[in-house]
């Protein structure tokens, strides 16, 4: 008894008959109400304390007591419930008392934990409960979502400059919290929460694992030393009793019925019910007969198209009925077999987007059917097309509909007899199956298989002719066709047909017919008996003791024993005897695998087995004794089927026979099985005809065996023992876990309250690597959010003590949303297709990526430092070149000795106004695309005199004085500039506030003026006005505004004389910007600075008078208020002004002047290139007509201070390639604050070259140059050329020596036109001491660098540039500021975000932050604000797999929240302070654990 050791407790102790009637009454007081629990319990005990001593040794979990007693609690249990209707939400399939209790027991360790609770906005959800809404603080009311800052805004976009920190004197209401939070912000409570539950030790602890230089490995999980192991001898082939020989036996189940429907015609063979119960119909055996030879005689006689007959023999029909008409279902099969046609039965299609609807049109297809059968009623039920067709489902082949009602049928002519053939291999019927991945096959049944199947089942299950049987299953397919079509035919037995309408209505409408019509045998789920209970009180009188076999149908699930027990608890005073519950196990493969026999058919005793859970995920089979919390329960199946052997093989790779005490997959071979997949031969091969192997690799048979599917082992007295199905396998980190056995220990967490009707589904995803197990949950309408969060939090807790696995993923939906299969249950993969398409719509998830996922790669560890010194020795031994470039020499450049003459650009305009005086320099367009105003050199000239002289007199200003120009962009501002300078004052251009949104625009003016140290504003009478408003007082402080001038109509004066600096490096003026860290940084510009930036420009874009140029930037800071007012004033050239604002009315502005004006060279930004890319996507050919052409475009550069978005510039130059946009035009361009512009394209040099680098490799700061394509790739397109003058380096951002070629380091940069120094920094002054005076610690440490903050690369190409040489290209990957640290690594947010996008498609934008060490992912949801929580699990899923992060915090929020600066940049900082300070009014915020 090898079997014996590998074992299971079996049940030993009979009781006497009185004992157990006195125990049967106890259990009905007991679910009347008639007696306490308490008082049960005494009488019980007492009755049984005589027989206690007999099975004392054993261990009390294992106490096998008689069947018959039932174990008390499941006796409890089933009664408790009946005191009302509604518990019927619970689901019981899954039901065993002994596992709620382990739950509840396991729970009660876990009561300290706090989880935060997700934040989610009130319209989300209208049942979601009123506390959950967090109120922004210092509101008294919630603010109104409405009129939020959206509506004047492009794009819905806070057009953010503002600035992070604020000056000191300011209100206190503004948060600082450029480094601290808010002490009352509830996000940073919940984030303090969260850090608290992860602090919290994994439960596998990471072990040490290899990292390559270059690779992240993933953790190879690696198996543990002291897991068990399989011990016993390995089992050999079970071999079933021999099929018995019948004296009379039909050779095929055609001629059974020919038997029955001449010799028996008024024998009744099916009756249906109709909803409330009533017989509507009784099918006689003689009807049967000559309904289907019409039928087949129709089909084959009366079908034709273009006078060919439609159908020939083996031909494949679908048959279409609904569930409530067996009796047509039951001709149409048999007319199909009767006219050697192939059914094929399947599910009646309700709508076109029935869940799996598709993949059963896929199978149609591939079975070649264009034939479907159904009833009158159904087909009127069906959805039509207007011509009043039956529409075509999605993905289905066109179709006939033949209705078989009588009137259709024709009579078969007087010489035609069907061929009744003997049972051969030709394919008898299809029958069709959804597999774990949700594609659907059809196994083949031959009419061999199908005459020995009912064979074997007769013999087992003791059939005898004219039984009557009750059929409560699908009779379209498993074991409700074979017990209620087929085998009841060969034995002319009579099936009462219960509706599955009819057991919602009524659960114990079944019981009821097995009453009335004194049935012998009833074919049920665990489901049928479990309803039945909850209904028994209204019914005393039912009687069961006709019945002399149940048979389970899902015997083989786990949790089918606390069905059978409880129910025979209750019934068994209603005359039903304990040897009647006959579960079974079945495969759609196999058909039935194994059934328990009743004893008067020689059958062995019940068996039970008590499992550790643990020991089955590693696939022993170990009886429990220590751990009472996680064991499996499980009944056998009974034996082998006659005529059957049976092995059980190892579950992945060869087929090895199992050892005795290891679980496998159970094979059959026998007659009796399907034959293959149809038109699917590779997997058929796989399934059907394996050869399982000894452990030395020998065949154990010479005949092919079939696998089940389903996962087991064989126990004592050959019982079969089933632990779960290979469907439902989920194998995380190597041990496997059954979605059905997760299934019952999130019900058993009182589902009552939440769970809708016990609707729970289990599956796995991969992610990274590994499977994760997802729990989706219907919620019922009337559970509060803090009740479902409360159960999330303890389903997680229940499953990860009892099982030992993390759940990924836990999500809730609203009652009755997630897709059903045909009989009410859950399609799981038409569900796990939702959730990973991000279309489940939940109204509540809970991720835990921290606890489960436990295969990351290791932190990177910092190497100790290298010395610089060391590097560079490195290099040269490896050949490599120091990285370093220049742009060309400006000395050797030099051009009609302007540069020499003028060092001041007030010298050049004086100069150009009188030797050109009536030269046009600026042209600025309005949004109608007219010039709004022009200004030539002397009208420059005499404008910048007038505002010269109003700073001296009105303004009574000093040399050196700063002022700040607050225009908005046009040519005054350009006027005021050189105004300025005349009179010898240092300007700083200010963007102006936005009316409508003066609360963040303000400030920020504010700030500029006062750290700037402004002795007076310049500005417009409008402006002056909005400055001076009661609106600008609630946001600043007006009263402490310095002298406000406007310069709307100055008095025309001659100014004395101008300005001349005494020096070159003197300061020219100041250029304020905020970064995208949100840092405000102003810098200096020297006179010498400025001509030598302006005569870089002129050289590398060839400008000249005679040029024109169009810009559409703003003109504030950086490069892009060079172009705007100093490049024309110095080359001379004529400048197309174009507002980027204009283009909010206008998109197609730029361009069509552009087009216009015939311009060779123009400039943009990346928010002016997504409107158009955006905005003209689909008018092209209307532009076209209106004659814009692009042709005459020789470079396109977008002005940037950061890597190049190469999506956005490729996408720009697809769209517009058919307006004549030649694909080399568009580049981009590099600068920064310590030097405007480092890199730009210009109209020669060769072509901008893109690299694609290892994303893995950069994280570790290293370039590893890959394919195109190949994974991780990331593309990097050079940032234009460097600009003559201009000497940049790679230095390494530690030890600051130099770099070699391709090696990622800090930029650095010389060049006359560095800015000299930062005026000020808010807020970080001391880290950027260095910035403009750094050197080289090795190497050439005499050059003095400006440091950039961005790093980057460079590499030599294959091109050569204008001198000759190798052309060596600067490849910009992202500003150091901006990077995030994490595990060790430096990852670019901009890396992140595009895997975000990507995610899904209503994903509008995105923005990454971290948090205390936690990864805060915001996502901009453009859709609807149902989708909101789907994107919680993509967005993870994306940032596992291809960063190997795991998100911290998820933020579903608005389009138009995340801030974007007026270059188009985010402002991550701003979010970041907006979202701790809880003012972003987010959607949803998943706090992942």
């Amino acid at each position: 008894m090898a079997a014996e050791r590998g074992g299971c407790a079996l049940e030993a102790v009979p009781l006497p008959p009185e004992v157990r009637e006195s125990l049967a009454e106890l259990e009905l007081e007991l679910s009347e109400g008639d007696i306490t629990q308490k008082g049960y319990e005494k009488k019980r005990a007492k009755l049984l304390a005589r027989y206690i001593p007999l099975i004392q040794g054993v261990d009390p979990s294992l106490q096998a007591e008689n069947r018959v007693s039932g174990s008390s609690q499941a006796a409890a249990g089933a009664s408790k419930p009946q005191k009302s209707r509604s518990t019927n939400s619970r689901d019981e399939r899954f039901r065993s008392d002994v596992h709620t209790e382990a739950v509840q027991a396991a729970l009660a360790k876990y009561k300290e934990r706090k989880m935060p609770m997700p934040s989610k906005r009130r319209s989300v959800l209208v049942h979601s409960s009123v506390e959950t809404y967090t109120p922004p603080e210092n509101h008294s009311a919630p603010p109104d979502v409405t009129t939020g800052l959206v509506e004047y805004l492009h794009h819905e976009r806070p057009q953010v400059a503002s600035v992070r920190g604020v000056p000191r004197g300011y209100s206190s209401s503004i948060l600082e919290t450029a480094d601290g939070v808010p002490v009352n912000s509830r996000v940073s409570s919940k984030i303090q929460q969260l850090l608290n539950t992860l602090k919290r030790p994994k439960r596998p602890p990471l072990k040490e694992f290899f990292v390559d230089d270059f690779e992240e490995l993933l953790e190879v999980q690696q198996p543990d030393p002291n897991q068990p192991k399989p011990e016993g001898n390995q089992v050999n082939v079970l071999k079933g009793e021999p099929l018995g020989v019948v004296t009379n036996w039909p050779p095929s189940l055609l001629a059974a019925l020919q038997r029955w429907g001449t010799t028996q015609p008024k024998a009744p063979c099916l009756t249906a019910l109709d909803t409330t119960g009533k017989a509507i119909y009784t099918l006689t055996y003689g009807k049967l007969w000559s309904r289907s030879l019409k039928l087949a005689y129709t089909l084959l006689n009366k079908l034709t198209t273009k006078n060919e007959p439609l159908l020939k023999p083996g031909d494949r029909v679908a048959l279409v009925f609904p569930n409530s008409d067996p009796v047509m279902f039951m001709v149409a099969f048999y007319g199909c077999l009767l006219a050697e046609l192939i059914p094929v039965p399947i599910e009646v299609p309700l709508t076109r987007k029935d869940a799996g609807s598709q993949q059963i049109g896929f199978l149609l297809g591939s079975c070649g059917v264009t034939l479907a059968l159904t009833t009158d009623a159904c087909q009127k039920g069906l959805p039509k097309a207007q011509t009043g067709e039956v529409v075509t489902f999605k993905g289905w082949p066109r179709l006939i509909w033949f209705v078989i009602d009588g009137k259709h049928l024709a009579k078969p002519a007087k010489d035609w007899h069907p061929q009744l053939r003997d049972a051969s291999a030709e394919i008898a019927y299809i029958e069709y199956k959804t597999s774990k991945e949700g594609s659907t096959v059809g196994i083949t049944v031959s009419h061999a298989s199908m005459l020995a199947h009912c064979h074997a089942l007769t013999q087992a299950c003791g059939y005898s002719e004219a039984e009557t049987l009750t059929n409560v299953l699908d009779f379209k397919r498993e074991a409700g066709l074979w017990h209620g079509v087929l085998t009841s035919v060969m034995n002319r037995m009579h099936v009462i047909s219960i509706p599955y309408a009819l057991m919602k209505v009524n659960p114990l409408s079944w019981i009821q017919k097995v009453c009335s019509y004194k049935a012998r045998v009833a074919v049920v789920k665990s489901r049928d008996m479990h309803w039945s209970l909850l209904a028994q009180r209204d019914q005393r009188d039912v009687s069961l003791s006709s019945l002399r076999m149940l048979i389970v149908a899902d015997g083989a699930n786990p949790w089918s024993i606390s069905s059978c027990d409880a129910f025979l608890n209750v019934f068994q005073s209603r005359g039903l005897r304990p040897e009647v519950i006959c579960p079974c196990a079945s495969s759609s493969e196999a058909l039935t695998v194994a059934i328990r026999r009743p004893s008067e058919l020689g059958g062995p005793p019940p068996g039970k087995a008590v499992l550790s859970m643990n020991c089955l995920s590693f696939g022993v089979i170990r009886v429990d004794t220590e751990e009472k919390l996680s064991v499996l329960t499980v009944q056998d199946v009974g034996q082998t089927m006659p005529g059957a052997s049976m092995c059980v093989v190892k579950v992945d790779g060869t087929p090895y026979l199992c050892k005795a005490d290891e679980v496998g997959e159970i094979c059959v071979n026998s007659g009796a099985t399907g034959t293959a997949y149809f038109g699917l031969l590779g997997i058929t091969k796989n399934v059907f005809e394996a050869i399982p192997v000894t452990a030395a690799g020998v065949p154990v048979s010479d005949q092919p065996f079939t696998r089940t599917g389903l996962l087991g082992f064989v126990g004592p007295d050959y019982l079969v023992f089933v632990v779960g199905k290979l469907d439902g396998l989920m194998t995380v980190s190597g041990r496997r876990h059954n979605a059905d056995d997760v299934v019952a220990t999130a019900l058993a967490v009182e589902p009552m309250k939440f769970v809708y009707r016990g609707r729970i589904a289990v599956f796995s995803v991969p992610v990274l690597h590994d499977d994760r197990i997802v729990l989706v949950a219907e919620q019922r309408p009337d559970a509060s959010e803090e009740d479902s969060f409360q159960w999330m939090s303890r389903v997680l807790q229940a499953i990860d003590s009892i099982h030992q696995v993390g759940v990924y993923c836990l999500a809730l939906v609203p009652a009755n949303t997630l897709p059903k299969a045909p009989l009410g249950g859950i399609h799981i993969s038409e569900t796990k297709q939702r959730f990973l398409e991000g279309a489940l719509h939940p109204c509540n998830v809970l991720m835990c990526p921290h606890t489960c996922v436990t295969n990351l790669p290791k932190p990177r560890q910092k190497q100790p430092d290298v010395g610089p010194a060391s590097m560079i020795v490195g290099n040269l031994v490896a050949g490599k070149r120091i990285a370093q470039a220049s742009g060309r020499d400006v000395s050797q450049l030099e051009d009609n000795d302007q540069a020499r003459k003028f060092l001041y650009l007030a010298d050049v305009l004086q100069w150009r106004a009188q030797t050109t005086p009536d030269h046009p320099l600026f042209l600025l367009l309005n949004s109608k695309g007219t010039v709004a105003s022009t200004a030539s050199c002397i009208q420059l000239h005499k404008r910048a005199e007038r505002v010269a002289v109003a700073l001296m007199e009105k303004g009574r200003l000093n040399v050196g004085d700063h002022v700040a120009l607050v225009y908005p962009p046009g040519v005054d501002l350009i006027a005021t500039f050189y105004g300025c300078l005349y009179a010898g004052c240092v300007p700083i251009t200010v963007r102006p506030p936005h009316p409508q949104n003066l609360a963040t625009t303000l400030p920020t003016v504010k700030m500029i003026v006062e750290v700037s140290k402004s002795a007076c504003i310049l500005t417009t009478q409008a402006i002056m006005k909005l400055l001076r408003s009661k609106e600008a007082a609630a946001a600043v402080d007006i009263k402490t505004w310095p002298t406000i001038l406007d310069t709307d109509d100055m008095p025309k004066k001659k100014l004395a004389n101008v300005f001349r600096p005494t020096s070159p490096d003197m300061l020219a003026y100041l250029d304020f910007s905020v970064s995208t860290t949100g840092i405000l940084a102003g810098v200096k510009m020297s006179h010498a600075a400025t001509s030598a930036l302006c005569r870089s420009i002129k050289l590398q874009c060839e400008l000249y008078p005679s040029r024109q140029i169009a810009i559409c930037l703003d003109p504030y800071c950086g490069l892009g208020f060079a172009l705007w007012c100093l490049c024309s004033i110095y080359s001379g050239h004529q400048s197309i002004l174009v507002p980027p604002l204009e283009l909010e009315s206008n998109v197609s502005l730029w361009l069509s002047a552009v087009s216009q004006y015939k311009v060779r060279v123009t400039f943009c930004s990346y928010s002016v290139m997504e409107m158009c890319t955006k905005g003209l996507g689909t008018q092209t050919d209307a532009l076209r007509m209106k004659g814009v052409n692009l042709s005459c475009v020789r470079t396109c550069m977008v002005v940037a201070e950061e890597r190049p978005r190469i999506t956005l510039t490729q996408s720009f130059s697809k769209l517009f390639k058919d307006l004549g946009l030649s694909a080399r035009a568009v580049s981009t361009t590099f600068g920064c604050r310590v030097n405007v512009a480092i890199c730009l394209q210009g109209t020669a040099g060769p072509d901008p070259t893109t690299v694609y680098v290892d994303m893995r490799a950069l994280r570790h700061d290293r370039v590893r140059l890959v394919e195109r394509g190949s994974p991780h790739s990331l593309p990097l397109m050079e940032s234009g050329k460097i600009l003559p003058g201009v000497k940049v380096i790679i230095a390494h951002t530690e030890t600051k020596g130099p770099l070699g070629d391709s090696h990622l380091g800090e930029i650095w940069v010389s060049s006359p036109h560095n800015a000299t120094g930062y005026y000020t920094v808010y807020g970080e002054e001391a880290l950027h001491a260095d910035h403009f005076t750094a050197r080289l610690s090795f190497g050439d440490t005499q050059t003095m660098w400006a440091r950039t903050g961005y790093l980057g690369f460079l590499r030599r190409t294959e091109l050569t540039d204008a001198s000759g040489e190798r052309h060596d290209a600067l490849y910009v990957v992202g500003s150091l500021d901006e990077t995030l640290e994490l595990r060790g690594m430096r990852y670019h947010p901009i890396d992140i975000e595009t895997s975000v996008i990507r995610a899904h498609k209503s994903i509008a934008e995105c923005a990454v932050f971290t948090w205390t060490n936690l990864l805060v992912v915001v996502v901009e949801l453009e859709g609807s604000e149902q989708e909101a929580l789907d994107l919680v699990a993509l967005v993870t899923n994306v940032v596992l797999e291809e960063h190997y992060l795991i998100v911290g915090v998820v933020v579903i929020v608005d389009p138009g929240v995340i801030p974007i600066n007026s270059r188009g940049e985010k402002q991550r900082m701003h979010l970041r302070d907006g979202f701790l300070a809880d003012q972003l009014d987010p959607i949803y915020v998943a706090y992942n654990m």
